[in-house]
């Protein structure tokens, strides 16, 4: 009887840590972005964000259609008889990933077409070789963006360290971010419409993802890759920036010239308003430079939809512009160092 007793004692025990482990792992996924899609909400309804605009709460749009609610959408695999069974192997599998992040598949995909896939897509690698489980499941704390600086985030020097002979490395130092060099080209959506979208209920046909050149930002004390949304409602034009990481990176870094003494840079020292964009006859272009985010000093093509197509609408009306809560424009005394000539 003493033995039974004993026997129940540690089941009991053996359940309940089960039960608090189990509570605990699922408190910490709750509180995940995967789980609860906060970086979208935050920017969206953050003051001078989006919703100023269209008066419609993140709550009534279609955003957490790709909410995680559970471990089924990464880990559940039904066999040939229909039973389901989790394993590991199915949430490596990078599609797993694209299905949700689209801007991240529009990148590969437009990697692929321009034979510019980078490295890592190159050697085969899956997005959980760097995005580590605390990306992915949460670690119980709750962020509001994965920009968030609090944050723990896969970093290039996780895996490499940075070859201080190498003269960019050394000027650039603490100033500048790997990404700033290194990656190839970086993906925008153009132009998102959303009153078209609020009354047809799908995304696709009301803006132009296009693979663009490359942004600078000031993010986390270092000059890094941008990324952007224009949006149009009503007439009301608006564009967001935030630091961006494509997935498209090469090993040589681009040439000084790409970011420094170009015309582009010299004409925003002087105060002037520049195009941030390549537009001609109806097709963004990109630049084969560098375009350094600043207030006020960046013109947008923006365009309209009718049953014609795409045509330009007013471009001398206010833009609304916002910097996503974490980024920020470049200063006055970094375009004054940009638009020095390069010397060897």
């Amino acid at each position: 009887m003493k033995r039974l007793s004993v026997v129940i004692t540690v089941l009991l025990v053996m359940i309940f840590c089960a039960s608090a482990y189990l509570s605990g792992q699922e408190s910490a996924y709750h509180k995940s972005l995967h789980y609860t899609t906060e970086g979208m909400r935050y920017w969206y309804e953050t003051e001078g964000g989006f919703m100023d605009i269209t008066k419609v709460p993140y709550a009534d749009l279609d955003c957490k259609t790709c909410h995680a609610g559970n471990c089924d959408v990464c880990h559940a695999k039904k066999n040939e008889e229909g039973a389901v069974a989790y394993n590991s192997s199915m949430a490596n599998d990078s599609q797993i990933c694209l299905h949700c992040h689209k801007r991240a598949a529009a990148t590969f995909n437009f990697a692929e077409k321009m034979s510019m896939q980078g490295v890592h897509s190159e050697a085969g690698m899956a997005c959980t070789e760097c995005h580590k489980p605390h990306d992915l499941h949460g670690d119980g704390k709750a962020y509001t963006s994965m920009r968030d600086l609090d944050n723990p985030r896969a970093a290039c020097a996780d895996c490499h360290e940075p070859d201080m002979d190498i003269r960019p490395h050394k000027v650039h130092k603490g100033k500048l971010d790997c990404n700033a060099c290194h990656v190839q080209f970086t993906t925008t959506c153009m132009n998102c419409h959303f009153e078209k979208f609020l009354e047809t209920g799908t995304r696709k046909g009301h803006s132009l993802p296009i693979a663009s050149n490359i942004y600078l930002i000031n993010y986390n004390g270092k000059v890094t890759t941008a990324n952007l949304q224009s949006l149009v409602h009503k007439g009301e034009k608006f564009v967001v920036y935030a630091p961006y990481f494509t997935h498209s990176i090469k090993t040589e870094g681009h040439s000084c010239q790409y970011c420094h003494g170009t015309d582009l840079v010299k004409a925003i020292k002087k105060g002037e308003t520049v195009d941030a964009i390549g537009y001609d006859d109806g097709q963004y272009q990109a630049y084969d430079f560098a375009v350094p985010i600043v207030a006020d000093q960046l013109k947008w093509p923006f365009l309209d939809k009718n049953a014609e197509g795409w045509v330009m609408i007013d471009n001398d009306s206010k833009t609304h512009t916002q910097f996503a809560c974490y980024g920020t424009p470049l200063t006055k005394d970094q375009i004054r160092k940009l638009a020095m000539p390069f010397k060897k």
